[in-house]
This record gives structure tokens, C-alpha cells and sequence, in this order.
């Protein structure tokens, strides 16, 4: 297709966002460019060196944006409110329509600071973006609605880090996003008592990103789309066995995409109370609270549209989260095990079957869901498996195991060992074969499950 650039943030006005320079680097690396994703929005034909421009020297892409744009947003980060977030590592760089004809943004991390980087660098470790690559790449293949790491190049900066061996090398990372409009971005509105730009925001949203128009019961309507999407995001993580880390609220996306990965980690059993970040000592996003998480971020949306629409209203718009949970959770573990799902009475049952076994016996996440893809679990599946064994086979399977993934002796995983492997390659001898490697052994896996 090609690339039609779009500038619908300038809509919002310079109340949401303060236009910002992109940092100069020492160097430019191109390391990955993700052609899959750039086809679906028009940039896959750039050369290397028009690539390292736009992405590395943020030279504005054709009739996008002129300039770039750091948004701004408050939130609740482990449940406690700041003021004074916004994005302070990275920048909007530009806006056009996928091939969908869905409104997109190009956003960056690592591009230099900001008004809201208080004492940071505003760069980003070329671990963390390799992080991010892989993080971004395995959620996608395991059917999670994600950003997508669009570019990363490294740019010669040695940077010190307390959570790092330091010092340790620089990169910049651009994702493809739909959308870059957080539950925070409303939470910043009303914690200025801001209702003229609650209700533009909200008009803005409810156009660009659910296709309607705004009218008296805007609220409610959007509140209940954001319910709804980021129940479907939970619900996939748990299929995934994805930990986000960081639940905070100016990480939620109005659109119910995940996005911005930092301590992420994938579980290597049912283990509810798995987390991802050392310093969540508490488990407040640990595996199992993620649903919880995510509601109680929704909440906060909510509680910041409740200055332009009554309690009741909302209060029904949000509650559609729980029972949307419970469906989107249950689909796709269904999609995962490659089978059609039967309705909410049969699946819930299913899913809770699921989960015993697991627990149970400590069977890995990635495994079972290998063996088990078509609905008939191997015979070493013993007796703890004899309930959800006899509830398979009332399903019928979605597709075969006929693509050559499947007659592999593993799955495709991601734990944390071998996403510290393929960074030790790096780090030691700038061996970038096991990350691309990985990444088209995950494709791979995404191709046979689609």
C-alpha cells in the first residue's frame, strides 16, 4: 500500500502535547527494521539509509507530522497518583493509516528529553530494546493485540544504569502503535479540572479509534469500548502466560493494546502469583492480578469521566469488564489450543480445568499448549489431566497440526534464560544471529497458530 501520513493529534490542540527536538546521536546502527509491520502502512520500500533518517535522525516522514510531539498524561503507578509523568524518554513521531484504514501512530523511545524527563537521559538501553523486539514479536505470535517494535538502531552512547551492568550500550526504538491515548491522558484532564478537553479527548477517541461520533452519551459508550478491549488484553495475556510488569494506568491503552515493555516476563508455569519486576514486592501485577489490575485501572477512567456524565451510567459501562474477562479469557485459551469454542457455559468450565491441571502438576505453560493444539493431550498427560481430556473432546479444532511447526520436539518460548542468552551474544561479541533466529522461530510458531 501506500503511505498516507495523517496528523488527526493536531486536532486536540497544545493543551495535550509540547513539540519537542529528538536527540543528535554519535552514531546510527541500524539493527532491526520490521518490513512485515512497515508494509501494512506504506514504508516497507525505504532504503536503509532513508530508514536510519526518518528513525534515527527523526527527519519528519512526508506530510506527517512537522514536527515531534511529547504527549502529556498523568497516572496511578502502583496505585499511587503522579503528576508528573508524561513522556519523558520518548515522543509521537508521526501518524497515517494501516492498510485496515485505522488511524496509527509512530512513537519512539530512547529519542532524548523531555519537559517530563525530571532527572532522566531520556535514552534507552539497546538491551532494552532487544527486549522490547522480543517481547513485542511473542505477544503478536501468541495473538496478543501489541505495539509492534518497529525499528531499533543503536546509537554509540554508553549509558549507566543501576539495573544493568554499566556501562552498557545505547539504542533508540520506534513502535507502531494504534494509538498512543492512555487512561492517564484523562486522568491528567480531570486532575486539572480540565471538562472542555475531557469531552474534546473523548470525541477524539470515539472518532479515530471506535469510528463514531461523539453525543450525550459519549462517556459511557467509550468507557464501555475501553472495558471491553482491555478485557480482551487481559484475557490474552493470561492465555499467554504473560507478565506485563507494570500495570500502571498511563501504560493502559484506550485501545485495549499493550504496549511499553519494561521488566516483562513470560511464566513459566500457572504460578498466580509469578511477577515480572523485582521491585514489585507486593504482587500487585503479579500473573494472576492482572485481570484485577487492569479493572482497577479502568476504574480510573471512569472516575475521570464521571466530571462530564452521571455515576449510573458509567458504573454499567465499566461492568461489562468482568463477564467480557471471562469470554476473552476462555477464546483464547480455545484459539491457543487451536480449538472453536462452545459459549461462556461450556468454556468457563473448561478454562477452570485448565488451570488445575497446571497447577497441579506444574506442566509448562508453552508446552501444554503445544501438545494439546488440535485438542488431544499425549498419553504422558496422566490422571490429573482425565477431567480436561474428557471436556476436549466435545470441541471441535478451528485447524490441523499439519504445518511443520507442530512436528517440532518443542515449543517456541520465551523465558527469561534465553532472552538473557540471545542479549549475552550481543553484549559479548555483537552476534545478532540468535535474536533474528528467535524471531523467525517465533514467526514461525505465529504462522502455524493463525
Amino acid at each position: 500500500m501506500n503511505f498516507t501520513p495523517q496528523q488527526a493529534i493536531l486536532e486536540l490542540g497544545d493543551a495535550f502535547y509540547d513539540p519537542v527536538p529528538a536527540a543528535r546521536f554519535p552514531q546510527a546502527i541500524l539493527r532491526f527494521r520490521n518490513d512485515r509491520a512497515a508494509a501494512q502502512i506504506g514504508l516497507d520500500q525505504l532504503s536503509d539509509a532513508q530508514w536510519i533518517a526518518h528513525f534515527g535522525r527523526f527527519e519528519p516522514l512526508p506530510g506527517a507530522l512537522e514536527r515531534p510531539l511529547a504527549l502529556r498524561y498523568h497516572g496511578h503507578q502502583f496505585r499511587v497518583y503522579n503528576p508528573e509523568i508524561g513522556d519523558g524518554r520518548g515522543f509521537l513521531f508521526a501518524q497515517m493509516t494501516d492498510e485496515r484504514g485505522r488511524l496509527m501512530d509512530l512513537g519512539t523511545k530512547g529519542s532524548g528529553q523531555t519537559p517530563y524527563s525530571r532527572f532522566g537521559d531520556g535514552r534507552l538501553t539497546l538491551k532494552g530494546g532487544v527486549r522490547e523486539i522480543l517481547a513485542t514479536e511473542m505477544l503478536e505470535g501468541l495473538g496478543v493485540e501489541t505495539s509492534r517494535t518497529f525499528s531499533l538502531i543503536e546509537t554509540g552512547e554508553e549509558l549507566h544504569r543501576g539495573d544493568e551492568p554499566s556501562p552498557t550500550r545505547s539504542a533508540v526504538l520506534v513502535r507502531l502503535n494504534h494509538g498512543h491515548i492512555r487512561i492517564g491522558t484523562f486522568q491528567r484532564l480531570a486532575y486539572f479540572q480540565d471538562l472542555e478537553n475531557i469531552e474534546r479527548l473523548t470525541g477524539y477517541v470515539l472518532r479515530h479509534y471506535f469510528g463514531e461520533e461523539p453525543g450525550d452519551d459519549a462517556p459511557q459508550r467509550l468507557l464501555a469500548y475501553v472495558a471491553r478491549r482491555t478485557a480482551r488484553m487481559a484475557g490474552r495475556f493470561m492465555a499467554a502466560g504473560f507478565v506485563h510488569g507494570v500495570l500502571n494506568s498511563d501504560n493502559i491503552n484506550v485501545t485495549g493494546e499493550s504496549f511499553d515493555y519494561g521488566p516483562w516476563r513470560f511464566a513459566p508455569t500457572w504460578d498466580p502469583g509469578f511477577i515480572a519486576a523485582y521491585f514489585d514486592q507486593a504482587g500487585l501485577y503479579s500473573f494472576g492480578r492482572q485481570p484485577e489490575a487492569i479493572y482497577w485501572d479502568v476504574m480510573q477512567l471512569a472516575s475521570s469521566l464521571r466530571l462530564i456524565a452521571e455515576e449510573e451510567p458509567l458504573v454499567e459501562a465499566m461492568d461489562v469488564f468482568p463477564e467480557a474477562f471471562q469470554r476473552e479469557v476462555a477464546e483464547a485459551m480455545l484459539w491457543r489450543l487451536g480449538l472453536v469454542p462452545r459459549g461462556v457455559e461450556h468454556d468457563r468450565p473448561l478454562v477452570g480445568a485448565i488451570e488445575r491441571a497446571l497447577v497441579e502438576t506444574g506442566t509448562p505453560i508453552d508446552r501444554f499448549f503445544f501438545h494439546g493444539f488440535g485438542g488431544k493431550l499425549p498419553p504422558s498427560y496422566g490422571e490429573p489431566f482425565a477431567d480436561l481430556r474428557a471436556q476436549l473432546a466435545h470441541y471441535a479444532p478451528r485447524k490441523g497440526r499439519d504445518h511443520a511447526y507442530w512436528s517440532g520436539d518443542a515449543p517456541c518460548a520465551m523465558l527469561i534464560d534465553e532472552v538473557e542468552d540471545i542479549w549475552a551474544a550481543i553484549a559479548r561479541d555483537d552476534d545478532w544471529s540468535r535474536l533474528n533466529a528467535k524471531v523467525a522461530a517465533i514467526r514461525r510458531m505465529g504462522e502455524a497458530l493463525r
